[in-house]
């Protein structure tokens, strides 16, 4: 088992290349196909404007989108034509309020997202949408590159963030290919219920399941010593040397499927290390 279409969105160019690297290293490793989606983005509110502007203003915002479109199309087509990978490019434009359905009908059909990350400065308005779309619409998981993070092949320490979610399931089951092979897999539960059907030993069933697909696991029962979960997840990451965090990503919306809760957003403000995630 393995990921063998692999895909990442770029709308802009200063941010791309950690994401692109980890493409091209998992490509090579996996044997996998990497896809570049190139978007210029649309950000006008035609709505907000005057009616005889409409017209002029709409034809500058198309084509302002449409030259970010070649310039990133551009960018990845001279990073993936040198990688010795097998790849594709190619570029469009969306408007910002249709920018998930173009994200979310890609990602699809791939088995694999790999995203920088959507928080910090320099990144556009357009990048959690991206996320999300990829997750809660288009149902694959997603790997969020950390801008200074070196790409890995192959991870060496894996940590999961198990609360015996069906979101935390999912991801794992999707990050299997990665659990495989890797040295050693943690299993950080936090603050365990006392009165849970697996209270006497936590992780115990997970833990089981993995070891029978060859998974070297380790459970790491952690108390609830700081506020958010993300940050004791982040220094555990940090303490342990994982390589990779797998975790489920959590959503709340009544207008659309799902919007990143703030527990998943945290962590992707956070992380310092690739995150894994699946809805």
């Amino acid at each position: 088992m393995s990921y063998k279409t692999l895909l990442t969105v770029m709308t802009e160019t200063k941010l791309a290349e950690p994401a692109l690297a980890q493409m091209v290293a998992l490509a090579e490793a996996q044997d996998a196909h990497a896809e570049a989606l190139c978007l210029g983005v649309d950000r006008s509110q035609t709505g907000y404007y005057y009616a005889g502007a409409n017209a002029l203003i709409l034809q500058e915002t198309l084509s302002r989108a449409k030259a970010e479109a070649d310039e990133v199309l551009a960018f990845a087509e001279n990073y993936l034509g040198k990688s010795g990978v097998r790849w594709s490019a190619e570029s469009g434009v969306a408007q910002i309020a249709d920018l998930g359905r173009h994200v979310a009908h890609r990602a699809r059909f791939s088995d694999l997202v790999i995203l920088p990350r959507p928080y910090g400065e320099g990144r556009g308005a357009e990048a959690e949408p991206i996320v999300e779309a990829a997750m809660f619409e288009g149902h694959a998981p997603v790997l969020m590159v950390p801008d200074d993070a070196k790409p890995f092949s192959k991870p060496g320490t894996i940590m999961i963030g198990w609360n015996e979610s069906i979101e935390a399931m999912r991801a794992i089951r999707q990050a299997l290919p990665f659990l495989k092979q890797a040295d050693l897999v943690r299993i950080v539960v936090i603050d365990p219920p006392r009165h849970g059907p697996d209270r006497s030993d936590p992780g115990g069933l997970l833990s089981q399941m993995l070891s029978r697909h060859g998974v070297k696991c380790e459970i790491d029962v952690l108390s609830k010593t700081m506020t958010r979960v993300s940050d004791i997840l982040n220094r555990h990451a940090a303490d342990t040397s994982s390589d990779l965090i797998v975790m489920g990503a959590y959503g709340h919306s009544r207008f659309r499927e799902a919007i990143l809760g703030g527990a998943t957003r945290n962590m992707l403000e956070q992380a310092t290390v690739p995150v894994f995630m699946a809805h």
